[in-house]
């Protein structure tokens, strides 16, 4: 409609399933509730239609399209430089990924070892609570790369921050995609004495929690709510895309919308935290828990580790 911004935003063909592009949707929805925007989706069934619906999109002269993924990021990046006068944000990729800092392009990125170190706090009260005297928990990791890596390290560093006896276990599958594999690394850390097993292995993290699952232990997803997985998910360390979105849009209805850059989300802004968690876990630890998040919000926890030696 004539006066109101239009959005468009380009997700993948599983919007219906818990996804990264579900929240952006949603995200949009919100602000075009609102906010008072027009919004517009396109579905994309495979990468050269991704390519495609940007292209679309970026030829109507919409005032922002969105895309969502890193690994989407090579696409966006062509389409920006074919429409230069365009503007585009890209979710969970930054100006690295896109290369050449394109300056049509805003990136958003995540802070996800805050995520993590809530996850981890949590994860440790529980096997204090559960444990006993010498608990053992474990990640698995799709390949040591920085944003798997920033998950772990905060997941670590939270754990013993409420459990000093903690002892932490982590291996890297070598694969995003493979669930029998980080299943059987799962299983490995579980014979290890492993309680609890975060998963930042995507696809193949399932697997993991699989794992977790049949063997009665808990686990802690990761990006999305997965706690529809089942009782033995214990929460998860999120990215809350729909409020990246709905906020990004209202910058630039704002007319504070700036490309060339990244903007970071963090506790403080929204943009991480921690999922459903297990109802059986008691409420004084769930009070804790939201504790420390106000404490990482209002910069009273600094410095979270975002490597893993």
């Amino acid at each position: 409609m004539e006066g109101r911004l239009r959005v468009g935003l380009v997700i993948g063909g599983d919007a219906d399933a818990p996804s990264l592009d579900l929240l952006a949707r949603e995200g949009l929805e919100r602000a075009r509730d609102e906010l008072g925007i027009d919004g517009h989706v396109l579905t994309s069934r495979t990468s050269s239609g991704y390519r495609r619906n940007l292209t679309t999109l970026a030829k109507q002269d919409y005032d922002v399209v969105i895309a969502v993924g890193r690994h989407r990021s090579r696409a966006l990046a062509a389409v920006a430089a074919r429409f230069p006068a365009a503007r585009f944000a890209i979710v969970d990729a930054g100006q690295a990924d896109l290369g050449g800092s394109p300056r049509n392009v805003r990136g958003l990125v995540f802070k996800e070892e805050e995520a993590g170190y809530l996850a981890g706090y949590l994860t440790g009260l529980v096997t204090r609570h559960e444990s006993g005297s010498r608990p053992v928990i474990g990640s698995v990791g799709g390949r040591k790369v920085a944003w798997v890596d920033r998950y772990i390290a905060g997941y670590r560093a939270g754990a013993r921050a409420a459990n000093p006896k903690i002892t932490t276990l982590n291996a890297y599958a070598q694969d995003f995609g493979d669930r029998a594999r980080c299943k059987t690394i799962a299983l490995d850390q579980i014979a290890r004495g492993a309680s609890v097993i975060f998963q930042v292995a995507g696809e193949c993290g399932l697997g993991a929690l699989a794992a977790a699952g049949e063997k009665n232990v808990r686990g802690v997803g990761v990006d999305v709510d997965q706690s529809y997985l089942g009782e033995h998910v214990l929460t998860s360390a999120v990215k809350r895309v729909d409020e990246v979105v709905f906020q990004t849009v209202q910058a630039l209805q704002e007319g504070s919308f700036q490309g060339g850059e990244d903007v970071m989300f963090d506790v403080a802004s929204g943009g991480v935290g921690l999922g459903e968690v297990a109802a059986d876990v008691p409420a004084d630890l769930v009070s804790r828990v939201n504790e420390i998040e106000d404490a990482i919000a209002s910069g009273k926890i600094v410095s979270i580790p975002e490597t893993v030696g």
